[in-house]
């Protein structure tokens, strides 16, 4: 009764299915001539005199569906019937426990209405719940439980509800609590819930009977009239819904049809009528734009489009607020249906209007919108649609009228209560809000459970969104849907709302006298907690709910439910209005890495039927994108199974080589057709384990061999070219003066030099430091900002190449020798100072040092080299931690034995102790000098054989072991860093490439063909049952190097309606937990045994003696259950 069924019952059945459902409805209730159950006998006699005293409870002790009226309920039944709503919830241990227990007793209760549950187990379950809390909770107020009732209702128009169908649904729950909690379900209780269940059944059979027909009018014929505005890919999902829309409305057009002859030919009149007074007006401004030379008017063909040519016709069209209105009429009209949504469109755009300056007349939008509806559903419109819409409309405008002109005023009077408030004023206000609010909901308490800062934050946000509520309606409408999805994650509980505000109001007016900024502030927050309430019901998918416990088990019993069509969508995003939310990024950053990673492995097998013409279940290139940048550098761990997804491989060899598919066209391009930025998110993250994966080697290596390659090779060759020119110039021709053409040559050289290479060096420097502190891009090193292109092994050693170039500018002998030019000669070196000429030689020595280094970078041709020559950069701190301890040793012996009585003139002062003791280390010491040592002082050969014994045998052995264990950690990650590098260079390499070069290059990669997977999968010419997917690139690679057990593709047979779940794979069906089903089956099974055995001495109380179980639950109705409950084991 509280869901949505979605079954599609055929006319020739219906008479059949209401026979037995009676049948079923008296054999429950035991009596005769359907009377009805709700007026149980065995209702205590102390609570006669209440029943018969309160008119309401005695109304409602059966289904009255004459009318719909508000119901007064006695509080302490009520009361009594919620207290054991929540114990049973509690004793269930948990809302979907408890929805499972519920769907259950009712599917086991009438065999009738089985055929009414199409929908899946788990999301029926789950309807329930919230549709039966969602009443109990507002079964306190009268007004509350008709709205909510009334929402409900509207949902159900496509259901037959019945009386003995509410009969039977009420009878199980009353059961199913009697069952479960024995004593505890009080009379009072039962009284309570039989007449909640009665009011509500009975409520939804009236909504039926009087509104259902104008409700399907309003909603085909607003179809119609936008049928036009929508473009192709939104009819695609929506053609489902609209076949059953039209199912749902046939036995209206079948009566449409069965109209009078004389009514029909009326309609039609008005209608040509219509259609003529629209041509004529047309024909003239044709004619009118045809004198004054204008081209005509484009026909409206919108709803939108043709409000405001009507509007713009009738005068109106300087009118903005109905602009505003039309904005949001949309929504309004597909919400017609939904009472509590309706009157939330009703209330924002109360706000929306009250800031116009123009007067507002709401009649007009009337006139001119039934002009509208007229002009565009023209072979449909009849006095029906008048009746339906007019109602639309004068339901509306009753809920705009009724705050219409009130929130000017009541934004002034808040306003001013929120600026009067003192400090101590508000930290009153915040501790005063949660001290009330966990007295009335305790289990609020486990929902804030931050600090109390963060909660004292909460509070002043949300009395600074009811103040913006009123200054900027739709843009909170959109945060608080935004913060309503987040709600979903965080598995708010919606019964907290209510609480929450009725706390936040009382504390408010506790603190002022005035009743505008009282009642402002209730409203405000009231209309706050209804757009987050609807926008966590409507986004809490049990996918989400999967989400919360981090079950990988429960994900996947969620989500194959799911159509084909929508299942990737479904892991993926889930949009409420304008905001949307993914439940794959809320599982990353939420911590639940179950279940995120059981998202990957489904979004990446293939899955297949041998007709099917799409496939469903890869991610489209927009999250593939979006899960290569954020994820990546977010959550590692699952980042592999992403890759892993991209790759098939094929269980088959053939001839020792493996078919093998790499899907990377949207790691190589992005939607526009330009390089995507997954390789750079790759290099940032630096994991040298994730870069060596196939996929990504594959498409790094495409990108390298046929794009960066060639580039890079041109942007280095300057570089090598420079080198020789410096070998030349300083180690060929500028060692000395020689003939006058030797010496303009040098002076060549070291010109090119100083202007192409140092010149050219300084620009890249000065370039890449602007762009550093562009970005703020700076790292502290002991208290100094460092600009972060500086830690580049490349960037750095430039700038000290530059830094040595200059200094060899300055001491530069041809510049010295410029004034000597006669004497000389030109260019000469010769006449310049020696000491001049002996620091040149060094600087020049180094220069030479870094440009060879610099030159390194070529190694990235060959991953072999390049990990080589990382490796030696990589062992090289442990060389130097050696040669810190040789230096210690070799100060701390030299100037030991410098203080020792002897006359050797090798350790006279400790700088010769220290150049002698290095001999010794490296073998260069004479041995006739150890003679005249061992003669001058034993002390000194014990001194020189301790040093010995401690650098040779301890110290290099020690640097052997280490370099081992080194070398030993990073080897296995020297091709990842290799990779990384080249990635680096690929990246920056690529961005210069022109347009049209890259067009080429993805045309040769074919990314639009099919990839088959098996000989066969697909032919010469694509049909549709041809199974392959585009976007990859096919390689065979050897048999043994991946073998491969299991196949990622997996073929089911059957319809291929996209709107169909996958078929249960018995794979998956064999992981689940079977000992959990032979539980829950053996629980069963004893409470049967105990209730047969209990007799008729539980028959008279409804209970019996041990599990409490009713004895009418024995029988058919268990038996059957038992057999579902087996067949699940199976």
């Amino acid at each position: 009764m509280t869901s949505q069924s979605e079954s599609d019952r055929s006319d020739e059945h219906g008479e059949t299915e209401d026979a037995d459902e009676e049948e079923e409805y008296e054999e429950s209730s035991g009596g005769e001539d359907g009377a009805d159950p709700g007026a149980d006998d065995s209702i205590p006699n102390e609570l006669t005199a209440e029943i018969e005293s309160d008119k309401y409870i005695q109304k409602y002790m059966e289904v009255h569906d004459i009318s719909f009226d508000e119901a007064y309920f006695p509080q302490g039944v009520i009361a009594e019937a919620q207290g054991a709503w929540n114990a049973f919830i509690t004793q269930q241990n948990g809302r979907d426990a408890a929805g499972e227990a519920i769907y259950a007793a009712v599917f086991d209760a009438a065999p009738s209405l089985q055929s009414l549950f199409k929908t899946a187990r788990s999301v029926m379950a789950m309807r329930f719940m919230n549709g039966l809390t969602s009443i109990v909770a507002a079964s306190g107020g009268a007004q509350q439980l008709k709205n909510q009732v009334e929402s409900l209702g509207f949902q159900h128009l496509d259901l037959e509800v019945t009386v003995p169908r509410v009969g039977i649904f009420r009878d199980a729950i009353v059961d199913l609590f009697e069952m479960e909690m024995g004593q505890r379900f009080t009379s009072k209780a039962k009284v309570g819930l039989q007449a909640i269940l009665n009011y509500s059944g009975g409520a939804y059979i009236y909504i039926r009977r009087e509104y259902a027909s104008r409700i399907r009018i309003i909603q085909r014929s607003w179809k119609t009239a936008n049928k036009s505005d929508e473009s192709e890919e939104d009819k695609a999902p929506k053609k489902a819904s609209l076949e059953s829309d039209e199912h749902e409305g046939a036995e209206a057009d079948k009566a449409d049809k069965d109209k009078p002859d004389a009514a029909q030919a009326g309609s039609q009149k008005n209608v040509a009528a219509k259609a003529a007074t629209t041509t004529g007006e047309g024909a003239k401004d044709k004619d009118v734009n045809a004198k004054t030379g204008k081209t005509a008017m484009k026909v409206p063909t919108s709803f939108n489009e043709m409000f405001l040519f009507n509007a713009a016709v009738m005068g109106l069209g300087d009118s903005s607020w109905m602009s505003v209105i039309l904005e949001q009429f949309h929504n309004i009209v597909t919400n017609v249906a939904n009472s509590y949504r309706l009157q939330e469109e009703c209330d924002v755009l109360a706000l929306v209007l009250d800031k116009q300056q123009s007067t507002i007349h709401l009649s007009e939008f009337k006139a001119v919108m039934l002009a509208s509806l007229r002009s565009l559903v023209p072979k449909e419109w009849d006095s029906e649609h008048e009746v339906a819409w007019n109602w639309l409309w004068e339901n509306v405008e009753r809920m705009i009228q009724v705050n219409l002109g009130k929130p000017a005023a009541q934004e002034k009077a808040l306003s001013r209560l929120i600026a009067s408030l003192s400090a101590d004023d508000i930290y009153g206000l915040r501790k005063s809000i949660y001290q009330k609010f966990f007295q009335a909901a305790p289990a609020g308490q486990d929902h804030f459970k931050q600090s109390t800062t963060r909660l004292y934050f909460i509070a002043d946000k949300i009395i600074e969104m009811t103040m913006e509520m009123y200054q900027q309606p739709r843009v909170m409408v959109e945060d608080i849907s935004a913060l309503g999805l987040r709600h979903v994650g965080y598995a708010i509980p919606t019964e907290l709302f209510a609480p929450f505000v009725s706390c936040a109001v009382e504390v408010v007016r506790g603190i002022t006298t005035d009743d505008v900024a009282e009642g402002a502030f209730r409203w405000s927050l009231t209309l706050i907690s209804k757009i987050l309430v609807r926008t966590i019901l409507e986004g809490s998918t049990i996918v989400m709910k999967a989400i919360n416990t981090n079950s990988a088990r429960a994900l996947r019993k969620a989500i194959a439910i799911a159509p084909r069509s929508k299942r990737a969508m479904e892991l993926l995003n889930i949009t409420v209005g304008t905001q949307s939310i993914s439940p794959f990024y809320w599982a990353i950053d939420s911590g639940s890495h179950e279940c995120a990673k059981a998202m990957i492995e489904d979004l990446f097998t293939t899955a297949q039927t041998e007709r099917a013409t799409t496939m469903v279940r890869t991610l489209s290139s927009r999250d593939t994108r979006r899960s290569s940048s954020g994820f990546a550098t977010r959550r590692p761990t699952c980042y592999g199974l992403c890759l892993d997804g991209l790759v098939w491989r094929s269980r088959q060899a053939f001839l020792g080589r493996r078919r093998v598919n790499y899907y990377v066209q949207n790691m190589v391009q992005d939607q526009e057709g330009k390089f995507n930025m997954a390789l750079e998110w790759l290099v940032e993250r630096g994991d040298p384990k994730v870069i060596c994966h196939p996929c990504v080697v594959i498409f790094s290596d495409l990108l390298w061999s046929r794009l960066a390659q060639y580039n890079f090779l041109l942007s280095r060759c300057y570089f090598l070219f420079s080198l020789c020119v410096f070998i030349i110039g300083q180690a060929i021709l500028g060692r000395k003066d020689g003939t006058e053409g030797e010496r303009i040559a040098t002076f060549v050289c070291r010109i090119f030099i100083y202007l192409g290479s140092m010149c050219r060096i300084l620009y890249s420097q000065i370039k890449m430091l602007y762009d550093d502190m562009k970005h703020g891009a700076f790292d502290r090193r002991f208290r100094i900002p460092i600009p972060m292109y500086l830690f580049s092994t490349q960037d750095g050693g430039s700038l000290v190449l530059f830094w040595v170039l200059l200094l060899m500018l300055i001491q530069e002998p041809i510049l010295h020798c410029m004034a000597h030019t006669e004497q000389y000669g030109l260019f000469a070196t010769s006449c310049a100072d020696p000491g001049t000429k002996e620091a040149y030689a060094v600087f020049s020595g180094v220069a030479m040092l870094l440009y060879w280094l610099l030159l390194m970078n070529f190694s990235i041709f060959s991953m072999q080299i390049s990990a080589f020559v990382l490796v030696c950069g990589r062992v090289l701190a442990e060389v130097m931690l050696f040669l810190l301890a040789f230096v210690f040793l070799v100060i701390a012996f030299s100037t030991a034995i410098t203080a020792l009585h002897h006359r050797l003139y090798d350790f006279e002062r400790v700088d010769r102790g220290m150049e002698t003791l290095l001999e010794i280390t490296l073998g260069m010491y004479p041995l006739d000098n150890y003679k005249a040592i061992l003669a001058e002082s034993i002390y000194v050969e014990i001194a020189i054989i301790g040093f010995t014994v401690l650098i040779s045998v301890l110290l290099l052995n020690l640097l052997v072991a280490q370099l081992n264990m080194a070398y030993k950690l990073v080897h296995s990650d020297m091709q990842g860093y290799a990779r990384l590098t080249r990635g680096g260079i690929i990246v920056s390499t690529v961005e210069q490439v022109s347009r049209k070069r890259w067009d080429a290059f993805l045309q040769s990669l074919h990314f639009e063909e099919r990839l088959e997977f098996n000989e066969g999968d697909i032919g010469f010419l694509f049909n549709e049952g041809d199974i392959g997917l585009s976007g990859g690139i096919q390689v065979f690679e050897p048999a043994n190097a991946n073998p491969t057990t299991v196949e990622t593709v997996r073929r089911f047979g059957g319809s291929t309606a996209p709107n169909m779940p996958w078929p249960e794979d018995p794979l998956d069906e064999a992981n689940e937990d079977r000992l959990e089903k032979l539980e829950k089956l053996v629980v069963k099974a004893m409470k049967t045994i105990t209730d047969k055995k209990g007799g008729g001495g539980a028959g008279q109380t409804g209970m019996s003696g041990i599990s409490g179980m009713p004895s009418s639950a024995s029988g058919s109705g268990m038996s059957s259950n038992s057999s579902q409950n087996a067949e699940e084991t199976k």
